[in-house]
């Protein structure tokens, strides 16, 4: 789950990490009324997506008058910002966080993600802030900074010491900056975050160090401790089909071929849209039912699926084992008759109740193409498709 950035930052501010004044709005209005109240001279008007890139993408601008920020705002709201995250049908902005200006000394970046070699939390750090952490990877290295913390233990004032001094933190600044690194990782510890990233986390020039931009993932499996956060999702910002798929205890997410699946576990899934590939084709989605799928739960699933009008065949993979085959079956066929399904399936079963599961497909009089390895049910989708 992701938020955006003006909810990021109130999570930063609850664990003391010092961000910009600012305030969410949804209207024009409401963003001079915003800058009004904050004062000041310049003011910063964000358009706010679940997307990097956003400057880029003329989703961010400067405002030296209170007629620039009316004018910003009207540019900015209801715009379908493009960024190299929101590919190029972009994202319609519907959300702006007006800010006071900064007094920009140096841009840093920093950011708490899980790393899975290590089985530890990778705090990691760059001179490089304000730029695409992945460019800064690819062409300098060496300018990122990275420690290791073991989670029973926390960050170190060491470790902390080591990324400031690392990143070039001025002398005067390092117990501030020590200080917000400390504050960051227990804000993504507390909160169940996969991603805790601030970029740029700023040098002013009064020596301070203040969280500029800020995103935040987190791991949806922990939402349930977390009711505050839940209350943050943003459905707008959501791929409806993946919305109403969550509904329903269904993984679904959305790709862009033509050949629709229907996979029980997610190993399973993922070999499935491979074999498909491999045999010349591409996943229309990528669907996993589970291990407790019912009729409804199957039905449900090839409504979404049809949605897509992509979607010129459909290919079903059941393992089955706490998932019986003939539970897959009755479900399969139940969907089918209810959507009136007018494009190819294919249906490959294997495991437990297998043959009564096939039995079940063989009377129901529908169309329905069976194979008995995944290379013969990926053979004939293809084949049905074209």
């Amino acid at each position: 789950m992701k938020i955006h950035e003006y909810q990021a930052k109130e999570l930063l501010r609850k664990f003391g990490v010092v961000t910009p004044r600012g305030f969410h709005c949804v209207s024009v209005d409401g963003a001079v009324k915003a800058a009004e109240e904050l004062g000041g001279k310049v003011w910063v008007v964000k358009a706010q997506i679940h997307a990097g890139g956003r400057g880029k993408g003329g989703g961010v601008k400067l405002a030296r008058s209170l007629d620039e920020v009316r004018q910003h705002a009207s540019d900015i709201l209801g715009m379908q910002l493009v960024t190299h995250q929101t590919g190029p049908e972009g994202q319609k902005v519907r959300n702006l966080l007006i800010e006071e200006g900064a007094d920009i000394k140096k841009e840093y970046y920093v950011a708490a993600l899980t790393d899975r070699a290590t089985q530890k939390v990778a705090l990691m750090a760059s001179s490089e802030g304000g730029m695409d952490i992945e460019e800064v990877a690819h062409s300098t290295p060496e300018k990122i900074i990275k420690v290791f913390v073991d989670p029973l233990v926390g960050l170190t004032d060491e470790q902390a010491l080591e990324l400031a001094k690392g990143i070039g933190v001025p002398e005067g600044s390092l117990d501030k900056a020590v200080d917000a690194f400390r504050k960051l990782y227990t804000c993504y510890m507390e909160t169940d975050a996969s991603l805790a990233e601030i970029n740029p986390l700023i040098l002013e020039g009064n020596g301070n160090i203040k969280a500029l931009d800020a995103k935040f993932n987190f791991d949806s499996n922990a939402l349930y401790r977390h009711p505050e956060i839940v209350d943050f999702r943003d459905f707008d910002e959501e791929d409806a089909d993946e919305i109403e798929a969550s509904k329903f205890d269904l993984a679904y997410i959305s790709l862009d071929g033509n050949i629709g699946c229907l996979v029980n576990g997610a190993g399973l899934a993922m070999a499935t849209m491979d074999t498909i590939k491999l045999f010349g084709a591409e996943p229309a989605n990528f669907l996993d039912v589970g291990g407790g799928a019912t009729t409804e739960k199957v039905t449900e699933a090839f409504k979404i699926m049809l949605k897509n009008p992509k979607v010129k065949g459909i290919l079903v993979n059941i393992f089955g084992g706490i998932m019986r085959c003939d539970t897959i079956a009755t479900g399969v066929v139940a969907a089918a008759k209810e959507v009136h399904l007018s494009v190819p399936l294919v249906v490959r079963m294997k495991g437990t109740n297998e043959d009564l599961g096939k039995k079940i497909l063989a009377e129901s009089g529908l169309p329905i193409i069976t194979a008995d390895t995944m290379a013969e049910a990926a053979t004939k989708i293809v084949a049905a498709v074209k």
